[in-house]
């Protein structure tokens, strides 16, 4: 080719509360027509013939990343029911297998990790995947007498799952399949019933329904239905099994109502009615139901009711609103209740004794890290299974004795290739934003790189989603080549409490862009880097964030990353025809009822504010079968991109014509596609030895 592709002006106005704005490229939405699907194609044409002097950098990325990890592997083992479950890696498969064996002579002790005598196998995703470009397992749940294991598969990367149901007797799957489900899926204690959640049009999931094994699913019984399009509806069970959970969510009001596991066909019956702005889960304890609301408790507060008369007016405080910690969860165990908490940015658990209320802190070796319950099935249990993990610490399983209080490391992430964790540093910093709020951001670097060398800052700043510092052993070909690696905790995420959430969202959004510029800015003043050598990465709605930030920044950064980003927001939030969009209104506002969130969403909104400038190199993804950021989004963004701006720094976009808004699913291809893009950052700034 001999220049990039140039999608067609097709003007369409677009008008609202008196303003019009002409989209030369709205009709890049339309799938189905030819156009643009040529378009997409010639766009990852012009990206590979664009990267292509970066191809020996990008097999020597692949090299290294593949050298670091352990191909043939296996999970730390979970104990259930009398069984050791756990999954395997094999060296050049694509995908994990799930894997059990029987414990020996009631021995608790999980023993060898590479013990495959007597081992079962329950599903090799392989297999699922064979014949298909894109693979994704959504539910894997076993029966309570552990003889069936019910679980959905996603081979178009677009969400939308088949369910079936596999007799672990005969390893055969049972005639029945299930089209058009979701995540949520669960068991009845009676080992024939199972539960399952469906999508709508608009691919929110929003009906439950209820299946008997070995029957026509076209008989299945409508257990509940969802009609407000602001919420979802998910599905599980209390971690004493005794209830089901059906919990209807959305961005800020939630609703919960459950069904006994032992009478499947009970009507569902309502813990406490939606009330707007009030949040609530629940967990079961013998008695009573633990509840952990917002309701009058900005960060989150646990309390009790009794199962008999669950109302809010039988709600009692066992854990009240504190100003300086969040409460995000428990899990509840016969003995002790597991507090998962957040405090001075950092995650943190809590163990209660529920013989004496005395409540302890999980203590952890290092001042900035992330640490987080892991799969933990059995309620009876007096040990926690916990994850531990940190920028320059690889991820630990760890068995934590809730009555000993002692703690035994079960496995450790192996990172081949000599890694020293002493070569590397973390810290905790701080920004300061515009209006005197400090950020945090966390950073990693291998200690004896150069000051002002490159840097790499990675944001988020939406859905009260932290994006919590977790070792990964692929960010080392960053750090070994001088690269300081950073994270924004801007507001919109979680990780300083409620209220930094609600100042990143609705019509304060604008604080998670300048948080990040802030960031940015700090990263220079204090000379760990330089903007010619700056990269930033964002994805999904992170992806907007880089957007926002190039266009109020554009000299900030050498290049930017965004990956499935959500660029068209103003015209993506003013059609309610497009999957999820009312249910967005509560996190952006509502564009198409407020004239003034349609002028603030118009005053950021990526697309609509390019300009004719200077762009920093840009590197731009994007999924066909994306259900959350539509194709089109990246693909309208890059070609105003392409029309405007004043450059010659490169420009491209790579669309995943066979995947989701995840990327490719299995692990090699996952590998690749991470090489590709460390090979265009570190092409950016020159540090591609």
């Amino acid at each position: 080719m001999e220049g990039p592709p140039k999608a067609r002006r097709r003007p369409t106005e677009l008008s609202a509360h008196g303003d019009t704005r002409v989209d030369d490229w709205y009709w890049l939405r339309e799938r189905d027509d030819p156009e643009v699907i040529a378009y997409l194609v010639a766009e990852n044409e012009w990206t590979e013939q664009t990267t292509a002097h970066t191809a020996p950098l990008q097999e020597k990325l692949f090299q290294e990343i593949k050298a670091r990890i352990q191909e043939t592997d296996v999970s730390a083992p979970v104990a259930y029911g009398g069984w050791w479950y756990y999954t395997r890696t094999a060296e050049g498969l694509q995908y994990g297998v799930h894997c059990r064996r029987q414990m020996r002579s009631g021995v608790r002790a999980a023993g060898a990790l590479d013990d495959t005598s007597d081992e079962q196998v329950l599903l090799d995703e392989n297999v699922l995947a064979e014949g298909h470009e894109y693979f994704s397992l959504g539910a894997l749940q076993l029966s309570p007498d552990h003889t069936l294991v019910a679980y959905s598969t996603d081979t178009e990367g677009d969400e939308v799952y088949t369910l079936r149901v596999r007799d672990l007797t005969t390893g055969t799957d049972l005639a029945e399949a299930i089209p058009g489900t979701y995540y949520g899926v669960d068991w009845a204690a009676d080992n024939s019933v199972l539960f399952y959640t469906v999508l709508d049009d608009a691919k929110r999931p929003y009906r439950v329904y209820r299946h008997r094994v070995g029957t026509d699913p076209s008989g299945d019984v409508l257990v509940y239905e969802e009609d407000d399009e602001a919420f979802h509806v998910g599905l599980g069970k209390t971690r004493s099994r005794a209830w089901l959970v059906i919990a209807s969510q959305s961005a800020v009001t939630s609703e919960s109502w459950v069904v006994p596991t032992a009478d499947p066909e009970a009507q569902p019956r309502l813990i406490a009615a939606r009330r707007q702005d009030v949040e609530y889960d629940i967990d079961h304890h013998e008695d009573r139901f633990l509840i952990v609301t917002n309701d009058r408790a900005e960060n989150f507060k646990l309390v009790e009711a009794p199962v008999d008369d669950p109302r809010p007016d039988q709600w009692r405080d066992v854990i009240p609103n504190r100003e300086d910690v969040r409460l995000f969860g428990l899990d509840a165990f016969a003995g002790h209740l597991v507090l998962h908490e957040r405090a001075d940015g950092l995650t943190r658990l809590r163990v209660m004794s529920l013989s004496d209320g005395q409540i302890r802190t999980i203590e952890q070796p290092e001042p900035v890290h992330t640490v987080g319950p892991g799969l933990n099935p059995e309620f009876d249990a007096t040990t926690l299974r916990f994850h531990y993990t940190s920028l320059v610490t690889p991820d630990q399983s760890i068995d934590y004795d809730m009555q000993t209080r002692t703690r035994s490391v079960v496995k450790q992430q192996p990172v081949l290739g000599g890694y020293d964790p002493g070569l590397y540093a973390t810290d905790r910093r701080w920004a300061t934003a515009p209006d005197g709020t400090r950020v945090p951001i966390s950073l990693a670097w291998r200690k004896d790189r150069p000051s002002g060398g490159p840097g790499f800052l990675y944001g988020y700043g939406s859905y009260e989603h932290s994006i919590d510092p977790r070792f990964s052993s692929v960010r080392l070909s960053l750090l070994d080549r001088g690269f300081v690696y950073a994270i924004a905790h801007v507001r919109g995420g979680g990780e300083m409490g409620r209220r930094w959430y609600e100042d990143g969202k609705l019509l304060h959004k604008r604080n998670t862009f300048t948080d990040f510029i802030a960031s940015a800015e700090y990263l220079v003043d204090a000379g760990l880097t330089t903007p010619a050598g700056l990269i930033a990465r964002g994805g999904s709605a992170g992806g907007l964030l880089m957007g926002a930030v190039a266009n109020l920044r554009p000299d900030l950064f050498q290049a930017i990353v965004a990956e499935v980003p959500f660029v068209d927001a103003l015209t993506t939030i003013l059609d309610e025809s497009l999957p999820l969009t009312v249910i967005e209104w509560e996190e952006w506002g509502n564009p198409v009822a407020s004239a003034e969130v349609y002028a603030y969403m118009k005053s950021y909104s990526p697309y609509d504010n390019v300009e004719a400038k200077d762009y920093p190199a840009l590197l731009v993804r994007g999924g066909l079968n994306d259900p959350r950021v539509g194709f089109w989004e990246p693909a309208k963004w890059v070609a105003k991109l392409r029309a405007l701006k004043t450059d010659d720094h490169t420009l491209v976009l790579k669309t995943d014509m066979g995947a989701g808004h995840g990327g490719p699913s299995g692990r090699y291809d996952a590998w690749r596609d991470e090489a590709f893009v460390l090979a265009f950052v570190l092409d950016a700034v020159g540090a591609a030895a």
